[in-house]
C-alpha cells in the first residue's frame, strides 16, 4: 500500500478540498500535496517535492517525469534527483494550466515516471466537482491499468516507515548555490565577468566552479564571443557540465604552458578528451584545431629526431666501413711489395723443392 504524504498543514478552502480529492485517490500508489508559491508559477518555475516522498519513491537518478493532467494530456518534466524537484517542462505545465499562488496540486504517483496531476483552483469553488467527477468515472479504469503498468514492470511501491513525517520541500531546500535563471541571456549582452553566467538547462551552476576556473572560462568565452556550453546535450547532469567546462579550462592551460618537450601522450590524451567533449555538445573546436597543429608540429619534431639519429647511424657505420677499407688497401699494398715472391711461379717452387730433398748428402 502506497503511503500519503501531504504538504504542511493549511487552512485555505482550497487545500481542505484537495484533502477531499485525495482522500478518494486508490491508496495503492503514493500522492502528496503541493500549495502553490510564488517561485512555482513565476519567475524561476522551480517545483520542489518533498524530500521524504522522493527517498522513498522517486528514480535516484534524473531522469523524465511526466505529468498528465485531468484531461490524458501528458507533459514531460526533468526531474534532478539531488534537488528533489522538477525542472525543465514544469514552466510548460505551469502556464498551460494557468496555475496561480495558492491553488493546489496533488500528485498521485501511478507510474514509476509518471504524476497524475489534479488541481484544485483557489479561486474556483466548483474545481472540486470536476475532480471527483473524474476520479469516479474514469479514475478505477485508469487506476487498474496503472496498476497492471506496475506489475508488468516489477515495480512495487513500499516503504520500510508506517508514519513518515510529513516533509515539503521550500526554496532552502534548493539553496545550494546552484538557482535557476530568470531569463535566457546571449554572451552579446555579457560586458564583463561581473555579469558573466554560466547556465545549463535552465540553471545557473557557476557556484560548482571555483573562482578561478569561472574566470579562465570567462576569458575563453570571450576569445570565441559566446558561450562555449550553449549546445551541451539537454538534460546533462549539472555536475558533469561543470566537470567538463572546468576539465576544458585545464587542458586549455596545458596546451598554452606546452613546449617541445611535452610528452607527445599528452597531447594524445588531450586530443581524446576534448573530441569526447565535443560529441557532448561542448565548443571546443578551436582547441582542437591548435592541438591538432601542434601535434602535427610535435610529429614533425619526432620525425626530424629520428631521421638525423638514423643519419649520424649511417655516418658512423660509413667511417668505420672507410677505415676498413683503408686497412685492405694497407695489406695490399703491403704485399705488392715482396717482389721475390710476385716473381716466383709455384710449379717453380715445387721443382727446387723436391731437387732439394733428393740431393746427395
Amino acid at each position: 500500500m502506497g503511503i500519503v504524504i501531504d504538504a504542511p498543514p493549511c487552512n485555505t478552502q482550497a487545500y481542505q478540498r484537495a484533502k477531499e480529492v485525495q482522500a478518494n485517490l486508490s491508496p495503492q500508489f503514493p500522492t502528496f500535496l503541493k500549495s502553490m508559491l510564488p517561485s512555482h508559477v513565476a519567475g524561476g518555475f522551480w517545483l520542489g517535492l518533498p524530500k521524504k516522498f522522493c527517498n522513498l519513491y522517486m528514480p535516484k537518478l534524473d531522469t523524465t517525469i511526466a505529468l498528465e493532467d485531468e484531461t490524458g494530456q501528458l507533459y514531460e518534466t526533468k526531474y534532478l534527483a539531488q534537488k528533489a524537484g522538477l525542472s525543465a517542462g514544469w514552466r510548460g505545465f505551469s502556464i498551460a494550466h494557468n496555475l496561480l499562488e495558492m491553488d493546489v496540486l496533488i500528485f498521485h504517483l501511478v507510474q514509476p515516471s509518471k504524476f497524475r496531476v489534479y488541481i484544485i483552483r483557489s479561486q474556483e469553488s466548483d474545481e472540486l466537482d470536476g475532480a471527483l467527477v473524474l476520479l469516479k468515472s474514469d479514475g478505477c479504469r485508469k487506476q487498474s491499468d496503472d496498476a497492471n503498468d506496475h506489475k508488468n514492470s516489477g515495480m512495487i511501491f513500499c516503504a520500510n516507515v508506517s508514519h513518515p513525517d510529513q516533509v515539503e520541500n521550500t526554496s532552502e531546500d534548493f539553496d545550494s548555490g546552484i538557482r535557476f535563471s530568470e531569463s535566457v541571456v546571449s554572451f552579446k549582452q555579457v560586458t564583463g565577468v561581473e555579469n558573466f553566467r554560466i547556465v545549463v538547462n535552465g540553471l545557473v551552476i557557476d557556484s560548482e566552479l571555483s573562482k578561478y576556473i569561472r574566470n579562465k572560462y570567462y576569458e575563453l568565452c570571450c576569445s570565441q564571443r559566446s558561450f562555449l556550453h550553449d549546445h551541451l546535450l539537454e538534460g546533462l547532469n549539472t555536475k558533469l557540465a561543470a566537470g567538463i567546462i572546468s576539465e576544458t579550462i585545464n587542458i586549455a592551460d596545458a596546451i598554452k604552458a606546452s613546449n617541445l618537450t611535452t610528452s607527445p601522450d599528452s597531447l594524445v590524451i588531450w586530443d581524446k578528451t576534448l573530441k569526447a567533449f565535443e560529441t557532448m555538445g561542448m565548443n571546443v573546436s578551436f582547441l582542437l584545431i591548435r592541438l591538432d597543429q601542434l601535434m602535427k608540429l610535435a610529429l614533425k619534431l619526432k620525425r626530424y629526431k629520428e631521421v638525423t639519429l638514423e643519419r649520424d647511424h649511417a655516418a658512423e657505420e660509413l667511417k668505420a666501413l672507410e677505415a676498413k677499407l683503408l686497412e685492405v688497401k694497407q695489406t695490399i699494398n703491403r704485399l705488392d711489395q715482396e717482389n721475390d715472391i710476385q716473381h716466383m711461379h709455384p710449379e717453380r717452387l715445387e721443382t727446387m723443392f723436391q731437387e732439394l730433398a733428393d740431393a746427395p748428402w
